[in-house]
């Protein structure tokens, strides 16, 4: 098990009998994950991934990044949502938030079409200039509008300095199988493309082409990630609790919610975890925030955010949970120099590792916050690896699917995304919406 769930901290939260009265609820859901029997079924190719996945286009992503890492100096990937959180939260785990500023033989990796901002994609124009540019887009249909607008940019930015034909090998799509808009016109371009699985959605996609091609190009192991994530796959089949660690990380969200517990906060004590906690928040907050229902996911990095959050969740309102992220082998260490001054105080952490003192940090702040009433889940992680993390991202998404069918909600839609995107089409003026746009400006008056 590269994941071990502690539930020391929920003493005095939940009684054992409440356990055994959630495990029917869990039961049903990992009947109807498993059968495909619950809402959203058709969505579930995520389950298998790790296992069945296409070994043809896997070889043919590790080979496309090896040709990137070769004839690029920068690799811009396009895309919003799940289609670039995954990918930059793996990148910056395994390697670095710093990952751009390292001595490596990779290129440097930036990330565009995941706002609205005329300074970030001036910004990443500027770093391009006099630099070797690749460019990932990353969309199911091609028309959602960030990406679309920075794959336009981007890709008018190739064709100027290299011309279409030369822009043409620089250009990777990933996106539909078969159809839509962006599929379309790479066919008629010529440009290499991957595909988003029909079956999996968005933000269960970072095991798929989606997040593998701008993981490979970093140089980092996908076939070990693969393997963590398809071995979390085999562990956690047995739906009882006292069995699964995953099943019982949902059961407990659920136990909490239910006695008014309605925000949970993803701890990490890693400044390369930050992405990662991103990439969770969509996770469960796509998944789960339906129908006036839901957990609301807030993240922080400690020690750093102690300093910020730590009086609000040490004293302020008692609706949350934490859960925190440990992991136990670190794979660098750092002693603390001696000062012979002793200016600070803190010679007796002379010699003493960095790592040591976190640790320290996180029970001091676990047994504080246990204190101010406010329950602790502890993950501990075996280490910062391919594999571990792998682990990590199947127990996260497996759990999130358990989770949200005892919510009973469906954790596969998103449909309350789509309503900003209509008022902003109709007040932008496009095509066939200007009734809906005559009345969303006599409300804005």
């Amino acid at each position: 098990m590269a994941i071990k769930l502690n539930d020391n901290y929920l003493n005095g939260f939940i009684l054992d009998q409440e356990y055994s009265a959630i495990q029917p609820q869990v039961s049903a859901a990992h009947k109807m994950l498993t059968e495909r029997t619950g809402l959203g079924s058709n969505f579930l190719g995520w389950t298998t991934l790790p296992d069945d996945y296409d070994k043809q286009e896997f070889a043919a992503i590790k080979s496309c990044a090896q040709k990137i890492q070769k004839s690029c100096d920068v690799f811009i990937v396009i895309g919003i949502g799940g289609s670039y959180l995954g990918a930059r939260a793996v990148i910056e785990y395994l390697k670095s938030p710093l990952y751009n500023s390292l001595k490596k033989d990779t290129p440097d990796i930036y990330f565009a079409g995941c706002n609205i901002s005329a300074a970030s994609i001036a910004e990443l124009l500027s770093i391009c200039e006099g630099k070797d540019v690749c460019i990932n887009v990353i969309s199911k249909s091609g028309t959602t509008t960030e990406p679309a607008v920075a794959f336009r940019v981007f890709r008018n930015m190739l064709e100027e300095k290299y011309g279409v034909e030369g822009a043409k090998e620089r250009i990777f799509v990933t996106t539909d199988r078969q159809k839509g808009t962006l599929k379309a016109f790479s066919d008629q371009m010529g440009y290499q493309t991957f595909v988003v699985p029909d079956d999996v959605g968005g933000r269960f996609s970072v095991l798929t082409a989606v997040g593998l091609l701008p993981i490979a190009v970093a140089g980092i192991d996908i076939d070990a990630l693969m393997k963590g994530a398809d071995d979390a796959r085999l562990a956690y089949s047995d739906d009882c609790i006292c069995k699964n660690d995953c099943y019982k990380y949902a059961a407990i969200r659920n136990i909490l919610y239910r006695k008014g517990k309605t925000t949970e906060i993803l701890v990490g004590y890693e400044t390369y975890a930050q992405m990662f906690n991103e990439w969770w928040k969509q996770l469960y907050g796509e998944s789960e925030g339906k129908d006036q229902k839901g957990i609301f996911p807030a993240s922080v990095i400690f020690s750093t955010d102690l300093h910020s959050l730590g009086q609000y969740i040490q004293d302020g309102m008692r609706n949350l949970f934490e859960t925190v992220i440990s992991i136990e082998n670190s794979d660098v260490t750092f002693e603390i120099p001696n000062d012979p001054a002793n200016v600070d105080g803190l010679n007796f952490l002379s010699g003493v590792d960095l790592n040591v003192v976190k640790k320290t940090a996180m029970q001091g702040t676990l047994l504080a916050h246990v204190d101010g009433g406010v329950p602790n889940i502890l993950l501990e992680v075996k280490d910062r690896s391919e594999y571990s993390l792998g682990y990590m991202i199947y127990f996260f998404e497996l759990a999130c699917a358990i989770s949200g069918y005892m919510l009973g909600v469906n954790p596969f839609d998103q449909p309350g995304v789509e309503a900003y995107k209509k008022n902003m089409f109709a007040l932008l003026g496009k095509p066939g919406y200007e009734e809906m746009k005559q009345k969303l400006e006599a409300r804005l008056g």
